[in-house]
C-alpha cells in the first residue's frame, strides 16, 4: 500500500453527524460532507494485510462470517483513493458493484466486520470510502449511460425493481438482451424507494440511477402487478426468460389480543406511506400515518425498527419506545464471537441517537415481550401490556422465553408499529408460475444457479434466500443474470 504505516498513525474517523435539532426538521441525510483529503487519509489505514478477508463472503456462511458479498476489490480501491486516483477507483468499484451509492449508505458493512485491522483496532472505514468514490464520480460526470453496442435479440422480464431486480436488469442489459422491469408500485426502486427512509437514502439518488439504466435501454413498467394486471402465462409467452426478484414482503405478525385495533400497523406500511406522501406532496396530502403528538411503541429491533423511531421523531411524536425481545448485545465482541465473524455488539444508530437527544435516553427496552394491546372505548390503541422475560432452554435444547414474575408493565400508546421482520415472498405469483418452494416458503432455487423448478424462470434476492441485506440482493441479481445469460446464449462473459 502507499502508506504502510497508515493504520498505525491514523485513527478511524467518520463524517460529522448533523445536530439532531437540525436534522429532525427535515428529511435530508444525517451526515455532513467530508473533505476528500480526509477520505484519502482514512484510506491510508488499509494495511496491506496479505489476505483481504474484507472483500469476500460465502453465502453458506452468511451472516455468521463477515465479508463483502459482491466481492468488492477493497484494498485496491483504498490504495487508489490514497493516491488521489479517484477515476480509477470508480472504474474498479463498478466492476463488482452496480450501485455503490446505495450500499455506501445503507449497507451494514460486513466488509468492516471482516477487516483484519478490526482484530485489535477500529476497522478501516470501507463503507465511507465506497460512498465517497461514487459521489465524487457523479460530481465529476464520470458516471454516464453505457448502452450495449449490440443486441442479442433475446428479451427478459424482471419482476420487481428492488436491488436484486435492478442488478439483474443492469447486467442482462449489458449482455445485450432487451430487459423489461415490472414494478407494482408507482415508482421504480422497490425497497430502495419505499422501504428505506429519505434520511438514509435520498430518493433522487435512486431515481438518478434508474434514469441511467433507462438511458441504457432498460424498459421500466410501473403500476403493474404481475399475477393481476398481467398473468404469469403472458410473460412466459412474451419473453425468452423471466427473473423473479419479488422480495420477502410478508411481514411477521404479532398474534396477541388487540392486534386488530386502530393504530396498530406493520412497520413497512408506516414507512412506505410516509415516503410516498413526502415525495408526492411533502406530506401536504395527509396520506400517511402521522405520529405527531402521539406515543409510539415500536415492537422489534433491527434497521426497520430504527427507521420507525427516526420517522416518528421527524413527525414530532410525543414519545417513542422500541421493545426488543432479545437481550442487549455487549459493548464489544465477546470471546464467543471472534473475528472474522460479524461482530454482535451494541450499536447506537441514528434513530436511537436522535431519541436520546430529544427524550434523554435510548428508546430501546430489551428482554420485553408484548402480552396484549389495550383498547379505548372507540377501538383505538390505548396501551401496550408487556412483561420482562429471560431466555431458557427446554429438554430439546430449544430456547424459549420465560416470563419474570411481577415484571408486568403498561406502556401508553397511540400508535403501535410491528417491526418483527419478514416471513418470505407473497404466494399468489409463485402459484401462478407453478414454482416449488422451500421449507421457509421462499422460491426454491439453488444459490449460484438461481433456476427455479420451471425452465426459463429464475429467482434471486430475498424472495429466494429470505430476508437479507441489500448487498446480498445485488450479489444475487448479478449472479442470476450470468445464469440467465448462459441459459439464453449457451455461455456468458458476465461476472
Amino acid at each position: 500500500m502507499g502508506n504502510p504505516t497508515g493504520f498505525i498513525n491514523v485513527g478511524r474517523a467518520l463524517p460529522t453527524e448533523r445536530d439532531p435539532s437540525e436534522r429532525l426538521i427535515d428529511w435530508l441525510e444525517v451526515y455532513e460532507e467530508i473533505p476528500l483529503a480526509d477520505v484519502e487519509q482514512q484510506a491510508s489505514r488499509c494495511m496491506d494485510c496479505g489476505v483481504p478477508f474484507c472483500q469476500s463472503a460465502k453465502s453458506e456462511f452468511a451472516p455468521v462470517v463477515a465479508g463483502c458479498p459482491v466481492n468488492n476489490i477493497i484494498p485496491e480501491w483504498n490504495d487508489l483513493i490514497y493516491r488521489g486516483r479517484w477515476k480509477d477507483a470508480i472504474d474498479l468499484l463498478h466492476k463488482t458493484n452496480n450501485f455503490p451509492e446505495f450500499t455506501g449508505r445503507v449497507c451494514p458493512a460486513p466488509c468492516e466486520g471482516a477487516c483484519v485491522l478490526g482484530i485489535n483496532a477500529d476497522p478501516v472505514a470501507i463503507k465511507l470510502h465506497e460512498k465517497e468514490i461514487i459521489d465524487h464520480a457523479f460530481k465529476e460526470g464520470w458516471v454516464v449511460a453505457q448502452p450495449p453496442s449490440a443486441r442479442t435479440g433475446k428479451n427478459v422480464a424482471v419482476i420487481g425493481s428492488g436491488p436484486a431486480g435492478l442488478a439483474a436488469a443492469a447486467q442482462l442489459n449489458k449482455a445485450g438482451h432487451m430487459v423489461t422491469v415490472y414494478e407494482r408500485a408507482d415508482r421504480i426502486g422497490g425497497l430502495l424507494m419505499y422501504g428505506i427512509p429519505n434520511m438514509k437514502l435520498q430518493k433522487e439518488l435512486v431515481q438518478r440511477r434508474v434514469d441511467i439504466l433507462a438511458e441504457e435501454g432498460i424498459v421500466f413498467v410501473t403500476n403493474t402487478e404481475v399475477g393481476k394486471d398481467i398473468s404469469a402465462a403472458q410473460l412466459e409467452s412474451d419473453f425468452d426468460s423471466v427473473v423473479l426478484c419479488v422480495g420477502a414482503t410478508v411481514p411477521r405478525d404479532l398474534p396477541v389480543e388487540g392486534r386488530e385495533l386502530k393504530g396498530v400497523h406493520f412497520a413497512m406500511d408506516f414507512l412506505k406511506a410516509n415516503t410516498k406522501s413526502l415525495l408526492d406532496s411533502e406530506h401536504k396530502d395527509g396520506q400517511y400515518i402521522n405520529a405527531q403528538g402521539k406515543n409510539v411503541v415500536v415492537i422489534g429491533g433491527g434497521d426497520t425498527g430504527t427507521d420507525c423511531i427516526g420517522t416518528s421523531l421527524r413527525h414530532q411524536c410525543q414519545n417513542a419506545i422500541q421493545l426488543e425481545i432479545m437481550p442487549c448485545p455487549p459493548g464489544q465482541r465477546s470471546a464467543e464471537n471472534p473475528w472474522p465473524e460479524w461482530p454482535k455488539r451494541l450499536l447506537v444508530d441514528y434513530g436511537q441517537k436522535e431519541a436520546i437527544a430529544v427524550q434523554g435516553q435510548d428508546p430501546r427496552q430489551y428482554l420485553v415481550m408484548t402480552k396484549k394491546i389495550e383498547s379505548d372505548d372507540q377501538g383505538n390503541v390505548k396501551a401496550v401490556h408487556t412483561v420482562h422475560i429471560t431466555w431458557q432452554r427446554n429438554d430439546k435444547g430449544q430456547m424459549f422465553p420465560q416470563e419474570v414474575a411481577g415484571s408486568e408493565k403498561v406502556i401508553p400508546a397511540d400508535i403501535v408499529l410491528i417491526a418483527m421482520g419478514f416471513m418470505g415472498p407473497e404466494g399468489g405469483l409463485i402459484e401462478q408460475f407453478g414454482l416449488e418452494q422451500d421449507n421457509r416458503s421462499n422460491i426454491a432455487a439453488e444459490y449460484d444457479k438461481f433456476a427455479t423448478s420451471k425452465p426459463g424462470v429464475f429467482a434471486a434476492g430475498d424472495g429466494r434466500r429470505g430476508q437479507s441485506l441489500i448487498v446480498w440482493a445485488i450479489d444475487e441479481g448479478r449472479r442470476c443474470a450470468r445464469e440467465v445469460d448462459t441459459y439464453l446464449m449457451g455461455s456468458s462473459y458476465l461476472p
